[in-house]
């Protein structure tokens, strides 16, 4: 990045800083985001940049074996879990990557430019990429994928994300109470071609976290003649190529022969995934008997095992990942706001987070915005309450009590334990809350249908992200129902609002509005925790649980 062109908002940064009015870390984020290089960005903030150090000397080949559930993959667009994008990532590549200090990086971008006004974003391709089927990697490549983000029709989490490239429409159909349906398409103009690489993004508000959208697990850039099963013809820019898929068994990736790959070529031969199934007692088994080197996540019941092996390291990443035993309120008896505020008043978040995550981790307020994000605004401490639970289920007609359901997956443990905690406490205020633990392939298929469930949230660098995603009226991923045009109002004000401090002030009315809604319980935030066999090297366990191995290698 040429860093003699400086975004002129980054000398009000540096003079935030200067003053004590924003944190060097802050800094070092946005001054990223808009365009200035690692290296100097970490230079002006005063933070040491901390490199991956081994004493040993990477050598090449070598297979690494990686404990992770093996699931479909469609289309790259749609999906709703890491698990199937860490097996295409070293196939596909983001246009931007989230290093493990958090930082956006630009990957398949050379770098991008934002306009003063931050509603003009310029995105430099990198040039003499080639697809692994011989074509070159341009900027139609890219405005094909756009297209497909912003096309509702597609259906992808990537429209939340990129809201303010879209616009929106009155379809002309009518809803059930007559209201217009309305609908987000693309804005006219919103992704242009400037050259074979070079596309403009032309915003309707302005918006620092572009590229922080660009590096998100949907947002893997796909061959521009892809059908809508990459399964059926994996083409990718990527180093690796899909060699074998089993979905619920196995995943094998093999390096591209030399010279294929347009980056550094990785150290490894092959990546094999291996899916071992809800007991966690097979991963243990697993490591400890060396048939596997990594694991995608390691519970939190499992980290006084895995640090009793000893050729095993344990890993850790404090994150803003979490568990929400999220309530649709589309659905009965959910529609009733008194049902669910009982129930949040029932429980009390500091035991939850104590029994059912061992402590291993920080309290959360019911809302899902993190003290890690750099907009969360404190709230008072929420306070357990169970004469008020009783008296609001009386007065939604269930004067002896209510019988529910919450589904959730049986693996990792720490999501059913989290369920039966909160059955335990809600008890007392006389819900009597049954746990249904499935399977993984038959929780998947439910978990944003299922009216009052548990589903694992992971880390995103910014609550205006997260609420985009998870609770926007009509977003693909607002698995509550929730629709609230007051808080969409605030969101697009929220998402519009560069100064960090400002946001705040809107961040606190939206923090106050999802927790008085009360559609989620949401007890805590999560450490994540990963192992590996102290014989892989160059590997660190992503906050985001993304899996970037072309530097690992293993020691013979």
């Amino acid at each position: 990045m040429k860093d003699n062109k400086n975004h002129p908002y980054i000398s009000e940064l540096k003079e935030g800083v200067d003053k004590g009015q924003l944190s060097r870390r802050e800094f070092l984020r946005k001054s990223v985001l808009l365009g200035m290089s690692i290296p100097v960005a970490y230079a002006m903030s005063g933070l040491a940049m901390s490199e991956m150090a081994s004493a040993a000397t990477p050598t090449r080949g070598g297979n690494l074996r990686v404990s992770m559930r093996v699931k479909e993959i469609t289309d790259p667009a749609l999906f709703e879990w890491s698990e199937p994008t860490n097996v295409c990532r070293h196939i596909i590549e983001p246009l931007v990557q989230n290093g493990s200090d958090g930082l956006a990086r630009p990957h398949l971008l050379e770098k991008w430019e934002a306009s003063d006004d931050l509603k003009t974003w310029t995105l430099h391709l990198r040039k003499s990429i080639k697809w692994s089927n011989g074509d070159d990697f341009n900027a139609d490549d890219v405005i094909f994928n756009f297209n497909r983000w912003l096309d509702p029709a597609t259906g992808s989490s990537m429209q939340s994300q990129l809201v303010m490239l879209t616009e929106e429409i009155d379809t002309g159909a009518k809803n059930d109470d007559g209201t217009p349906q309305k609908s987000r398409v693309a804005s006219q103009g919103a992704v242009t071609r400037v050259d074979e690489h070079t596309v403009r993004l032309q915003l309707n508000t302005p918006n620092i976290a572009i590229p922080e959208a660009l590096a998100t697990y949907t947002a893997l850039i796909l061959h521009r003649d892809f059908k809508g099963n990459f399964q059926n013809n994996p083409v990718g820019t990527g180093a690796y190529s899909l060699s074998t898929i089993k979905t619920g068994v196995t995943a094998v990736l093999k390096r591209r022969t030399e010279g294929a790959y347009w980056g550094d070529a990785p150290y490894l031969d092959q990546i094999t995934y291996v899916d071992l199934g809800d007991d966690p007692s097979a991963e243990l088994a697993a490591f400890a008997s060396d048939q596997i080197d990594y694991n995608y996540e390691t519970s939190s019941d499992q980290v006084e095992a895995i640090n009793a092996i000893p050729h095993v390291t344990l890993l850790k990443a404090a994150t803003a990942g979490t568990g929400l035993a999220r309530m649709n309120v589309t659905q009965k008896p959910f529609d009733d706001i008194r049902v669910r505020r009982a129930l949040t008043l029932a429980v009390d978040n500091e035991k939850v987070l104590q029994v059912g995550l061992q402590g291993l981790g920080s309290v959360a307020e019911n809302h899902h915005v993190s003290p890690m994000h750099p907009e969360y605004a404190p709230l008072p401490k929420l306070k357990r309450d169970i004469k008020k639970a009783k008296q609001l289920l009386a007065e939604a007609g269930y004067p002896d009590g209510i019988d529910l359901r919450i589904d959730c997956v049986a693996s990792p443990a720490w999501e059913s334990n989290t369920c039966l905690v909160i059955a335990d406490q809600v008890r007392e205020a006389g819900i009597r809350l049954k746990v249904n633990i499935m399977p993984g392939g038959a929780y998947w298929d439910v978990w944003s249908s299922t009216p009052f469930g548990l589903t694992n949230w992971a880390h995103r660098p910014l609550g205006i992200q997260v609420m985009n995603l998870a609770y926007r009226s009509g977003g693909p991923w607002n698995e509550t129902g929730y629709a609230n045009p007051v808080f969409d109002k605030l969101l697009d004000q929220a998402s519009a609002t560069l100064d960090v401090g400002e946001r705040r002030k809107v961040m606190v009315k939206l923090e106050k509005i999802l927790q008085d809604d009360a559609i989620i319980i949401q007890p805590f935030w999560m450490n994540s925790y990963g192992a590996a066999n102290k014989r892989v090297q160059g590997l660190t366990h992503h906050l985001m649980h993304e899996h970037q191995f072309n530097k690992v290698w293993i020691v013979s």
